[in-house]
């Protein structure tokens, strides 16, 4: 493996973040990917921050992964500002800025975000050392269109879509989904991110696959699960879904509902004084 390649960050004058580094997660080149030189691929090169905790280190990393539909992914709101929180109670966080799915630059669009998804996930556990972090445990947490990312690299582990010649584990220690898209079923989905994933007229095949509820068994990582009850964008039956899913298959599971919000706030709901992250956080105390 080349060497990752690192950039400092203490100060970013384009966002909000501190994060201590950049890296790009792919030094050997992007798989499955095409027309490298168009301006859709330089716009869409995969992309880690890393955030060191600001307190006691709890030797727990958190994979951060911004929502946006598939379209774009809103990386300050659900990215930055959460990893700083992370890195404020004592958590290493990581960002990650995957691409979006288009058939302009990917062999097989379906699958690159994921593909993203587990590579970093590879990174972060083959080298700890480099970047300078001591993880025991590893989760994921993902908003929206991330929340379905975060879903689908918790239930689609087994698989490898990216090259693991050490066979590294690409499964979730635990995974903390927001307001997710969960189904790619008409009746609950988000039709941006079906549409923008799997196309305007996918098989049974992919729908039944991507739809993460239906991808649960009993080793499912344990999840923390977050929604407003009036969220119009992507309805908190999505989150029901994957619930009942974990509770069939007796995975460990908390679900956090505000009566309103809508959808897309990221940390702060403003209907609210009640931060779900405290409540995130209490939860992650109680793993085992």
């Amino acid at each position: 493996m080349k060497t990752l390649i690192f950039f400092s960050l203490l100060m970013i004058a384009m966002t909000s973040a501190t994060a201590q580094q950049r890296i790009e997660i792919y030094p050997n080149g992007i798989p499955n990917s095409k027309n490298q030189s168009s301006e859709r691929y330089q716009k869409n090169i995969p992309e880690l921050f890393v955030y060191k905790p600001t307190t006691v280190d709890k030797h727990i990393g958190v994979l951060v992964i911004p929502g946006g539909g598939y379209a774009h992914v809103a990386i300050d709101h659900e990215g930055h500002q959460v990893a700083s929180e992370f890195a404020r109670n004592g958590y290493t966080a990581f960002v990650l800025r995957y691409r979006l799915p288009h058939e302009e630059i990917m062999l097989d669009k379906r699958i690159g975000p994921l593909q993203d998804a587990q590579r970093a996930m590879q990174l972060i556990r083959e080298n700890q050392k480099e970047l300078d972090v001591d993880i025991q445990k590893l989760g994921v947490l993902g908003f929206s269109a991330g929340g379905h990312l975060a879903a689908t690299l918790s239930t689609h582990y087994k698989k490898s879509y990216i090259e693991n010649r050490a066979k590294t584990n690409l499964r979730p220690d635990f995974s903390i989904l927001c307001y997710p898209v969960i189904s790619m079923d008409t009746t609950i989905t988000h039709m941006g991110s079906r549409v923008n994933l799997l196309g305007r007229s996918p098989s049974n095949e992919d729908v039944e696959l991507f739809s993460n509820e239906l991808q649960v068994n009993k080793a499912t990582p344990p999840t923390f699960l977050m929604s407003a009850l009036d969220d119009k964008g992507v309805v908190v039956e999505n989150a029901y879904r994957y619930q009942a899913a974990l509770k069939k298959h007796g995975v460990s599971n908390e679900i956090y509902t505000y009566p309103n919000g809508g959808h897309g706030f990221g940390l702060n709901n403003k209907t609210s004084e009640e931060k779900w992250m405290k409540s995130c956080l209490l939860w992650m105390s109680k793993l085992k």
